[in-house]
């Protein structure tokens, strides 16, 4: 009898150890379950993370696209203001594109230009042909002028220098909308063909005035705007002298 319960005893004793090793061993693994997967959930929210905050650069970034400087400025016979305007853009790799000479009449510059816009989700994921909006100038003129009389900067339906590639594939894509921007505009499945959300024109205009820089950029999102600095002392002398050196040559 005794050995009977010494025998049942010690079968409580092993079903009981063997139990809670089985138990121990479901916790552990439970729990490196539940560790492995609030890793990953991390690590995915950490990525989502990085990828927001690289759309929120790309999105407000700003390029620059041109600069404007007033090199000379008269009045006419009739009171109107005559300015000689200095036009530079920038390539790609940061290098000065030759630079050209606008007259224009009255108090205000006008600048327009032809934007286009791509779909959101290429400009989130960075897309190597259409992750950032692109922009041809279209013509320049004043304020005592036509906009009919304007003189045009970019040449039509061409790749402005600014975004001219080595890359043949780069180039034909951008050609093909630059020669095809109206009907861009005006169609919309053509639109969405080429992933392009909005083909438009815009202008800015203002007073631009000697002794300033003028630097006009263009966002991500196609958004057009121009800011100005002084040009003061011996900077501002220096660049004049840049600028008449340049026109001379």
């Amino acid at each position: 009898m005794l050995r009977a319960v010494l025998k049942l005893s010690t079968i409580v004793c092993l079903l009981t150890v063997s139990g809670l090793g089985v138990w121990q061993y479901r916790k552990h693994t439970a729990e490196q379950r539940q560790i492995a997967q609030l890793q990953q959930e991390k690590e995915q929210l950490q990525a989502k993370t990085e990828q927001l905050q690289g759309v929120v650069t790309r999105l407000t970034a700003e390029k620059r696209v041109a600069e404007i400087l007033v090199t000379e400025r008269i009045i006419d016979a009739a009171g109107l203001p005559i300015s000689n305007l200095l036009f530079v853009e920038y390539a790609k790799d940061g290098s000065t594109l030759p630079p050209r000479q606008f007259t224009v009449r009255g108090e205000h510059v006008h600048v327009d230009g032809l934007v286009i816009e791509f779909a959101n989700d290429f400009v989130q994921k960075d897309d190597p042909l259409r992750g950032h909006s692109i922009l041809l100038f279209d013509k320049i003129y004043g304020s005592a002028q036509q906009p009919m009389n304007a003189q045009p900067i970019d040449s039509p339906g061409n790749i402005p220098e600014l975004y001219r590639s080595a890359t043949p594939e780069v180039s034909q894509f951008e050609q093909e909308l630059w020669s095809n921007f109206w009907r861009l505009a005006g169609d919309e499945n053509f639109r969405n063909e080429r992933g392009v959300k909005v083909a438009n024109g815009k202008s800015i205009y203002g007073p631009f005035k000697t002794d300033r820089l003028y630097t006009i950029t263009l966002d991500a999102t196609g958004k057009m705007s121009v800011v100005d600095e002084p040009l003061k002392g011996a900077v501002g002398e220096a660049m004049k002298q840049k600028v008449r050196d340049t026109l001379d040559r």
